[in-house]
């Protein structure tokens, strides 16, 4: 499906290369105010432009369909649309017959029976993370108005920490890298989630999954706790509010957020399409042949995930918020 969330439901619609991709986000409450120009600062840092993203370049203007009259949200769902115009549709003719090796052509092609827009992608591709932005600024809207603050931060590409030097070296490669992004979020109150299924990690965890090229999360300490000792792992409590000495746990405790900051991590693997030439299977030869991927991509993709991972962070905690109010 192509739905998230309860309380706050987006439903993210469009192809790479189709006419347009946006988002509907139902549930959003009445009277938040909003503008095509709220989207601005959010859908900037999205944008290719940098030295390791893609040359293709959208202006990625939001019209506002639905659910907004007079700057301010109705509570009916708001719809927001973004049109595709700089697509370039014939570098993936090859596509049809050759699935790109690490990408999703070959099990779309299966599971939608070779009906499925293989067009840079089509529904599965990094180009419909502007929809998820979108929500994600009405998201931070609503989590805003409980003094929640949301950051996130690549904090390291291709295995080191000096992102410019990595993202140097991949170009003069001219091979692909992958990367780690941090996030952290202040302000939340104590009691969002719940045991087991609906534990705030599994809320979060499943739409950051839902992020191309996402590969891990992890919480707190993550895999290291692993190697740790309870008497050290464990956050010792100082006062009556919840606060810790220590955030091992990122922030929650038995799927429940316990008001310290929430603090997670995602490994973003490297962009599949790298221009280094590799070998696929050939469906109308039944052969594997050398293959070089065509099109426009980013050498370094986790560049631009930060402000995505925010947006769905956002999503994930608005959601889990208004359920917790209703």
């Amino acid at each position: 499906m192509n739905s998230f969330g309860r309380k706050f439901c987006v439903q993210i619609f469009g192809e790479s290369h189709g006419s347009s991709v946006g988002i509907v986000v139902d549930g959003c409450p009445p009277g938040i105010p909003l503008a095509a120009a709220d989207f601005t600062a959010d859908l900037e840092r999205r944008k290719a432009g940098a030295a390791g993203t893609t040359p293709r370049k959208e202006d990625d203007l939001p019209q506002l369909i639905s659910g907004c009259f007079n700057g301010y949200t109705t509570g009916a769902p708001v719809t927001v649309l973004f049109a595709n115009n700089n697509t370039r549709s014939a570098d993936y003719t090859d596509i049809k017959d050759t699935p790109r090796p690490g990408h999703a052509d070959f099990v779309l092609a299966k599971k939608f029976k070779g009906y499925n827009d293989y067009r840079g992608g089509g529904h599965s591709s990094g180009r419909l993370t502007v929809a998820l932005v979108a929500a994600g600024v009405i998201a931070k809207k609503i989590l805003q108005q409980q003094a929640v603050h949301i950051e996130a931060w690549l904090a390291e590409a291709g295995g080191s920490s000096n992102i410019e030097e990595a993202i140097a070296a991949a170009i003069a490669d001219q091979d692909s890298i992958g990367g780690i992004v941090s996030c952290k979020i202040n302000g939340l109150p104590a009691g969002l989630g719940s045991p087991f299924f609906d534990s705030a990690e599994s809320v979060l965890s499943h739409i950051l999954f839902a992020i191309p090229a996402v590969k891990g999360v992890s919480f707190g300490s993550g895999f290291e706790a692993a190697a740790m000792k309870g008497s050290t792992h464990n956050d010792a409590i100082t006062d009556s509010a919840g606060t810790t000495a220590t955030n091992y746990a990122g922030g929650i405790n038995g799927g429940i957020t316990n008001g310290n900051e929430l603090y997670f991590r995602i490994a973003v693997k490297p962009t599949s399409s790298t221009p280094k030439e590799q070998y696929t299977w050939n469906s109308k030869t039944d052969q594997v042949q050398p293959f070089t991927v065509k099109g426009r991509h980013d050498l370094c993709v986790a560049l631009r995930v930060p402000v995505v991972a925010e947006a769905a962070a956002a999503i994930a905690l608005a959601d889990l918020l208004l359920l917790e109010q209703a």
